[in-house]
């Protein structure tokens, strides 16, 4: 499935998801009057010239019911909405996970920091924080509310039982739910179902309150207390209605949606065998993938393997292993491997001297086939890879190949160590940025210097001395990389420590004489990189409707990688000749503040019609059939300004 139409996938599976959980409300509302219409045949049926049917089914008292019901769910789901604001950090934590530490020296951490990292710079994507959960069960889980606060989070069993291609498996399945906004939607569906489970969670609160109290027979307190206890279990039962419910949403949602991102792990990879491997593993693993945290339930539709016991049937929220593994492998005999020790044992002697080579090595080499997954789902490395073609650029949108992850490998150890440490670091990564954003006009490096000489720390500015000289040999194209390494560790910063580092951003900016097209992309990576878009509008445009901030964008991209007024010309009316509409060239260059407006605005396109813009975008580029580092630099963080991720080689 393409980017666009696995979004958009994504969006309608909303819309049923909010379907869903009306007619969950409805069903908890009648089991509520089903309760309350018991409890008053228990409580009055004894009284003469009462009715209790007729008093449960009183208009005022249904409403009543229904009214608080709803009120309950929907205040339920603004709390845990409120409580994970903070994206998939969030969820890392409330399921006991801790952030790797980027200088780690665990080889295992080391190397799971090693995959996100090259799997992030292959998609186009900022580098998601990696979080690991001390969980001797085999797992994963991807989370958040869009890339800029994603979280990857593995269990320790997990990557000390599964080699580098397993891991990466299990890697490239958690990029497809980000990329195909099923991370998006998962967290959409944490919170709504809160709301559905808050009412069993008062019951139990109620009953667990009533415990090792005396029941009196006779009074009015024995009365009230009796009350208490039918109110608990009336609860309990409604909440038990809702909890069933719950785990059918998760399920109708959740199945078919892991189908897609196995087919999307081998897609990226290209390396069946690793991903029906570490599928293996988990099976045949003493722990499985059931997680111990207490509150793994409210997130089982998130995990790489179902996670829980009980959950089978209708309420599955993952396909069966054996299914998975089929597809993956249609001739396979059901033989599983033995379990790999995973307790203080050294990283390098579970790595076995059979295993499949990387996934770059197999290119071509898969065997797949295609009857285990649509061809709409799962597309051959040659039509993923390596198209080679401005006017083909669109259709590799998020959709990484195992090329791109070679050119990601090949790009993060051609890095200069020293500045690979800086980005991983609190103060260096700051002074990291600064000096990538740094123009190369002398004059303008001695404002900026001076510009930070009066906005940053101290500590920074140390820092920034330290990295002049690797920063001054840093090979072309380098720069994005490394910005999206620094990115997890920006996001660490504290309000008040990212206020100052954004004004000193700021500084950088308007210290500049001429500030070009590509440190404009790369300033605004870092902030969207790290705070988001700024303005977010489900408002969806025609090209038609933004022919202007459309003209500002293209102007500014022609005249970066043009000397001449005429060439710039030129590269514009190539731009074109991909959009529908026909806006006149901007002879005055833009400014950082209006290229942001432009891109806030061009956001709001719809799909068909930014597809048409990164065309345009591309063509722009290539009108004179080459590209230079800084001009692929300069499209792929613009197309990733649009919520476009390109892929490391698509620019190539």
């Amino acid at each position: 499935m393409d980017f666009f139409g696995a979004q958009d996938q994504a969006r309608r599976l909303t819309a049923r998801l909010v379907l869903l959980l009306l007619v969950a409300v409805a069903g908890m509302v009648a089991a509520a009057v089903l309760v309350v219409a018991l409890a008053m045949a228990l409580l009055d049926g004894g009284q003469a010239g009462t009715d209790p049917l007729a008093r449960a089914l009183d208009p005022l008292l249904l409403g009543s019911v229904a009214l608080g019901v709803v009120a309950v769910v929907g205040l339920g789901s603004l709390m845990r909405h409120l409580q994970l604001r903070g994206g998939g950090s969030a969820v890392a934590e409330a399921l006991g996970g801790h952030p790797i530490n980027a200088n780690t020296h665990d080889a295992d951490e080391q190397q799971l920091l090693n995959v996100v990292e090259e799997m992030a710079i292959a998609s186009g994507m900022p580098v998601p924080a990696v979080y690991v959960m001390e969980e001797p069960a085999i797992n994963a889980f991807a989370a958040g509310h869009a890339p800029h606060d994603a979280a990857i989070g593995v269990t320790r069993g997990a990557i000390q039982a599964l080699d580098r291609d397993e891991l990466q498996g299990v890697v490239a399945h958690e990029f497809s739910h980000i990329l195909h906004g099923d991370m998006r939607l998962n967290m959409r569906l944490v919170a709504l179902l809160y709301g559905i489970l808050v009412i069993g969670l008062i019951g139990r609160m109620l009953l667990h309150g009533m415990a090792g109290r005396r029941a009196v027979r006779s009074s009015r307190r024995g009365n009230g207390q009796a009350v208490m206890l039918g109110a608990g279990i009336a609860l309990m039962v409604v909440g038990y209605v809702g909890t069933l419910c719950g785990n059918l949403i998760k399920a109708a949602v959740s199945r078919q949606r892991e189908f897609l991102a196995d087919a999307s792990a081998v897609q990226y990879t290209r390396n069946p065998e690793g991903l029906a491997r570490a599928l293996k593993r988990l099976a045949a693993h003493s722990h499985g993938s059931e997680l111990r945290a207490t509150q793994a339930a409210e997130f089982s539709h998130l995990y790489f393997g179902r996670g829980l016991r009980g959950l089978s049937g209708l309420t599955a929220t993952h396909p069966p292993l054996t299914t998975r593994i089929e597809r993956l492998q249609p001739g396979w005999d059901g033989s599983l491997p033995e379990p790999r020790p995973v307790d203080g044992e050294p990283a390098a002697d579970k790595r076995q001297p059979d295993d499949v080579p990387s996934a770059a090595g197999l290119v071509g080499q898969a065997d797949i086939s295609p009857l285990a997954y649509p061809s709409s789902t799962l597309q051959t490395a040659a039509t993923s890879i390596g198209l080679g073609s401005a006017h083909d650029l669109s259709q590799r949108i998020g959709q990484p190949g195992p090329a791109d992850i070679a050119r990601a490998r090949q790009t993060l150890e051609g890095l200069d160590d020293g500045l690979v440490e800086a980005a991983h670091e609190p103060y260096a990564a700051r002074a990291l940025v600064y000096g990538i954003l740094m123009g190369v006009d002398p004059s303008s490096r001695e404002r900026q210097r001076q510009a930070l000489v009066d906005q940053a720390l101290p500590e920074v500015l140390v820092e920034l001395d330290r990295l002049a000289r690797p920063l001054a040999a840093m090979a072309p194209g380098h720069r994005l990389a490394l910005i999206e390494l620094a990115l997890p560790m920006l996001r660490q910063l504290t309000t008040a420590q990212f206020a100052d580092f954004r004004a000193c951003l700021d500084q950088l900016m308007a210290a500049e004489a001429q500030p070009g097209a590509l440190q404009w992309a790369l300033h605004r990576l870092v902030l969207v990189g790290v705070e988001g878009p700024r303005h977010r509008s489900h408002r969806h445009r025609h090209l038609s409707q933004l022919e202007a901030p459309a003209a500002r964008l293209l102007s500014s991209l022609a005249r970066a990688g043009s000397v001449e007024q005429a060439e710039a010309c030129d590269a514009f009316q190539a731009a074109l000749q991909a959009l529908p509409i026909t806006p006149a060239f901007m002879n005055r260059p833009a400014s950082p503040e209006e290229l942001d407006q432009a891109v806030e605005q061009l956001q709001q396109l719809k799909d068909r019609d930014k597809l048409l813009l990164v065309d345009a975008m591309a063509r722009c580029v290539f009108h004179d059939d080459r590209i230079a580092p800084g001009e692929a630099e300069m499209l792929r963080a613009v197309a990733w300004s649009l919520n476009c991720p390109m892929p490391a080689t698509a620019a190539d």
